[in-house]
């Protein structure tokens, strides 16, 4: 994720700034020549509209039906599991479940990693204890920890949220700092120095819009990170038992035997992973592209 981010094009100038919206207007008409880029922009709405109308598509699967492990079949489209219940619906309520952790976690970690990354920046006094606690929280084993903080705190929303949102703050803080890093040495920064004493000020007004890009691919690669860490939790046992998500329908596929026996139970709800995880890779990908003038196509 990190090589990804920083690749973007490079800080911009007082130029730049002064042409944001013209620039950003190029950076749109390249994104959407980019086939790719619009399928996973579309893709990845349709996911965003799968979870918000999920009781409009299917109701919600619980108890036990009598049509236990049927292949795909004009009744139940993704077949159905060990104890008879829909697996399509699963998939349509495991999405809602899915999209709520990722969104959740990267409103928090980005708050979090965008907050520490522009005080150190412009701050530097404040660089030197916040840059040894990253550089901390990235050499630890994330998984390991994940899982520890997981199984100690007990299975919840609201645990997985939390614990995703702690571990990957500092990756966003690391890439967000490093662009932060270039905009506060530009002269433009230094004359808004002299013209206002406010250090709130200039970071609102010109060091969070010069970062805005990389926040704006750090939003998208870090909740895809986020689904697919909550999906390792839940295969484990460690996802919230009382809401379907990708990964518990992949656990209960596991405990029960089926998962060798009956391959829709496991397939449907991989291929939903899949299908987040690439859609927002490529879209981090077509919008990096865009923005940079090199590659666009004239």
């Amino acid at each position: 994720m990190t090589s990804l981010i920083e690749s973007t094009a490079g800080p911009a100038d007082a130029a730049d700034v002064a042409d944001r919206p013209a620039a950003a207007k190029a950076t749109w008409d390249a994104f959407r020549r980019n086939p790719l880029g619009i399928l996973a922009m579309v893709l990845l709405a349709l996911l965003i509209v799968v979870a918000l109308v999920a009781p409009l598509l299917a109701s919600y699967p619980r108890g036990h039906g009598t049509a236990i492990l049927r292949p795909p079949s004009a009744a139940h489209w993704f077949g159905t599991d060990n104890l008879g219940r829909d697996v399509f619906a699963e998939v349509v309520y495991g999405t809602r479940s899915s999209m709520l952790v990722a969104a959740g976690a990267t409103v928090l970690a980005i708050v979090i990693g965008v907050t520490v990354a522009v005080c150190s920046a412009y701050f530097r006094w404040v660089d030197g204890v916040m840059g040894v606690l990253v550089d901390l929280f990235l050499s630890l084993p994330v998984l390991p920890l994940m899982i520890l903080v997981a199984a100690l705190v007990g299975p919840s929303l609201q645990t997985i949220v939390l614990v995703l949102a702690f571990f990957s703050w500092p990756e966003v803080s690391r890439v967000v700092r490093s662009q932060a890093l270039a905009v506060v040495r530009l002269p433009y920064v230094d004359a808004a120095r002299l013209a206002t004493g406010s250090p709130l000020w200039i970071i609102r007004k010109h060091l969070l819009p010069a970062v805005a890009p990389v926040i704006a691919v750090s939003v998208v690669l870090t909740a895809s990170r986020a689904v697919l860490s909550a999906a390792g939790l839940a295969f484990l046992g460690l996802g919230d038992p009382n809401s379907w998500s990708w990964g518990r329908i992949l656990f209960e596929a596991q405990q029960s035997g089926a998962m060798q026996e009956a391959w829709w139970t496991t397939l449907f709800p991989s291929l939903a992973i899949l299908a987040l995880v690439v859609a927002a890779t490529l879209l981090s990908i077509a919008y990096n592209d865009a923005r940079d003038p090199r590659t666009r196509k004239d």
